[in-house]
């Protein structure tokens, strides 16, 4: 006869292996995080962000991760910026891109870039999670865009972005 206990412990050890099962790829996640650029350096002037104006990206993305160590990125990122009295979005970027987890929270994401004000060019990032939980984890993360088109000298950007994935 199968008493009470006995269901327990059966319904205890079917349970306990979804909680050390490994994951399933693809692994599919989502991200909001908020990117500054620093300074941006070309050949005609060097801008440097906070100083005239203030420049903010809204980076929101899906990655598909194919392994533990592989994925592809899907990112739109809307920027705004706001000089004077006049604050505006100044174009819409289009960023799909390579993943690559590095180990210890870190991951490089190699990124094609397509704006909506008509230049394109590449942006390598390094990312680092630094807090992770159950439910989300926060990052921090170091783009750098190469920018090129639309009748400009070619440019080079220093940003800083924060943000959350889940």
């Amino acid at each position: 006869m199968i008493s009470f206990k006995h269901i327990f412990i059966i319904a205890l050890f079917t349970f306990s292996f979804n909680a050390f099962s490994q994951t399933v790829y693809p692994k599919i996640t989502g991200y909001f995080g908020i990117m500054h650029p620093i300074a941006t350096f070309s050949s005609e002037q060097t801008s440097v962000n906070f100083r005239d104006y203030y420049a903010v990206g809204f980076p929101t993305g899906i990655n598909i991760w194919k392994s533990q160590k592989i994925g592809f990125s899907f990112e739109v990122v809307p920027n705004i910026r706001v000089q004077g009295n006049s604050d505006k979005v100044t174009n819409l970027l289009f960023h799909p891109g390579v993943l690559v987890a590095l180990g210890n929270g870190y991951t490089f994401a190699g990124r094609a870039a397509f704006e909506s004000s008509g230049r394109y060019g590449i942006t390598p990032v390094l990312n680092k999670t630094v807090i992770k939980s159950d439910n989300c984890s926060y990052y921090v993360a170091l783009p750098l865009p190469v920018r090129f088109g639309n009748d400009h000298p070619a440019s080079f950007t220093v940003g800083f972005q924060f943000g959350i994935a889940f």
